[in-house]
């Protein structure tokens, strides 16, 4: 017998009361054995923030009232800038970026320039110029916004990451040297968060952090 993603079926005891649905494992691939298909059929039939990264599922934090205030607000200020100058399009999760066959990440926004656009083909951008993440609360939240997209975003080639991390009310950004990132700048609150790749674009940092309230 096969499961709807044609993985073998692996039996398990039945499931005891107050314990998760195991069975419902059954339906899914194993972890490190997720396609491209199978993770775009997902993410399409379940409203709930993921990313695969070398065939294994990664679920994300389901974003707070607070964290999409503030994203909202930089979104909203972000395509004033580009609408206004013409430069391309901005794009907010969910909005799978691919990166290859068995690796898709999803930030949080993600400008794409007039030039970007014209060689994107598909559904889904497979690079960006700028991406940004608000970061959240917990220790591998962090670690995955601040050491593994960070790499990961450097490889591919974009060219500017900015970090919103409301814990240490700081604004980072990052810009691309060969194919590491380097410090732009680290914003605090009473102070303009700019970018080196969109000049004359610029954020207070006090109202994003504001916006959370």
């Amino acid at each position: 017998m096969t499961t709807q993603f044609d993985q073998p079926l692996v039996r398990h005891p039945a499931s005891q009361q107050g314990e998760p649905v195991w069975e419902v494992a059954n339906f899914f691939p194993r972890q490190g054995h997720w396609t491209e298909t199978e993770y775009l059929r997902l993410t399409e039939s379940y409203n709930w923030p993921m990313e695969l990264n070398d065939g294994n599922l990664e679920i994300l934090p389901m974003p707070t009232l607070k964290h999409q205030r503030m994203l909202l607000l930089i979104y909203r200020l972000f395509w004033q800038f580009i609408d206004q100058n013409q430069l391309g399009e901005v794009q907010v999760a969910p909005m799978p970026l691919k990166f290859g066959p068995k690796h898709y990440r999803e930030p949080d926004l993600m400008f794409l320039s007039r030039a970007t656009l014209s060689v994107i083909k598909g559904n889904y951008p497979h690079t960006a110029d700028l991406v940004l993440e608000v970061i959240s609360d917990s220790q591998q939240d962090r670690e995955r916004d601040l050491v593994t997209k960070r790499e990961v975003y450097a490889e591919a080639g974009i060219a500017e990451y900015w970090l919103v991390d409301p814990k240490r009310k700081r604004i980072t950004v990052l810009t691309l040297d060969r194919d590491k990132y380097t410090l732009h700048g680290e914003f605090a609150p009473g102070t303009q968060a700019t970018s080196a790749l969109l000049s004359g674009f610029a954020i207070d940092v006090q109202a994003v952090f504001a916006a959370a309230s």
